[in-house]
């Protein structure tokens, strides 16, 4: 029996889903790390039973760099929230996504959130996960966010 296996998997409580519309990407060949490319978020919003939120300001992107061999890329999106309820939440996650050839790319991502709001302040003290699909004829990116506990 290894460490593992005495353990409980881990359980998984929805947050919320996520839709954006991606904006602009701007492409750098040649880095010390490889293709990089930046794309802006143009609108996101969050819904869920937990928590409902739009994007707040235009500092959100995903500064993403491309594998060698093109079939994956390693996210870096970062962004701010308002809820509904007039709070500000700053969400950071780092994630894998792959690339399809015939249908949208999959995501997969450990999002962290930030607040001062002592309404969401549990989300400071979480680790999520998120699985999603971006489609590049739309440029929409559409997640489901989970609680790990």
């Amino acid at each position: 029996m290894t460490f593992a296996d005495s353990l409980p998997p881990p359980a998984l409580t929805p947050i919320c889903e996520v839709l954006a519309e991606m904006g602009e990407r701007f492409a750098l060949s040649g880095t010390p790390l490889g293709e990089r490319a930046v794309s802006e978020v143009n609108t996101l919003r969050i819904s869920g039973r937990r928590l409902n939120a739009s994007l707040a300001g235009k500092a959100a992107a995903d500064w993403l760099i491309v594998a060698p061999d093109r079939s994956f890329a390693m996210l870096d999106v970062r962004f701010t929230v308002r809820t509904d309820d007039d709070a500000l939440i700053f969400v950071q996650y780092n994630g894998r996504l792959r690339f399809s050839a015939t249908g949208p790319h999959r995501a997969v991502v450990a999002p962290r959130f930030e607040t001062g709001d002592p309404r969401y302040g549990w989300l400071n003290s979480i680790q999520a996960i998120g699985t999603g699909l971006f489609d590049p004829a739309t440029r929409q990116l559409r997640y489901a966010f989970y609680e790990v506990a």
